[in-house]
């Protein structure tokens, strides 16, 4: 009897054995098959509809405009600087103080606009905000 050397059974593999990685990724591949059909039913959600209209102009409301040659109108009515002056004065001593609105022209200077900000900020008016057209 003869033995022989072990060489033979001692040999490395040098191959990856292929056969766990697919039934792995067989496994795998039923599960998301599975689940793929579960994740696409969503909760019906009934979400609540808003109109976007306009906003109306409320009484407790002050439009101040500045037109392109820098003359200010008070709710379309024409005034100068120093009635400007007065009529903020006045609004900003009432309570509760109304919004006031300026909607300057895009012609116009921004010096005109910022001097209307600055007499506002004087008379103690809190409640400014700009006006201007949507982009088309």
């Amino acid at each position: 009897m003869a033995f022989g050397t072990q060489d033979e059974a001692d040999e490395v593999m040098n191959e990856i054995n292929m056969t766990p990685l697919v039934d792995v990724m067989l496994v795998l591949l039923i599960i998301f098959i599975i689940t793929v059909p579960v994740m696409k039913h969503s909760v019906n959600v009934d979400l609540p509809r808003a109109a976007n209209t306009a906003e109306e102009v409320k009484p407790e409301t002050v439009r101040l405009s500045v037109a392109a040659d820098g003359a200010y109108y008070w709710n379309g009515q024409a005034i100068d600087d120093a009635e400007l002056a007065t009529r903020l004065q006045t609004e900003g001593a009432r309570d509760p103080q109304p919004d006031l609105h300026i909607r300057g022209d895009r012609e116009v200077r921004y010096e005109r606009v910022a001097q209307a900000m600055a007499a506002a900020q004087r008379a103690g008016v809190r409640k400014i905000g700009f006006v201007t057209d949507p982009q088309e």
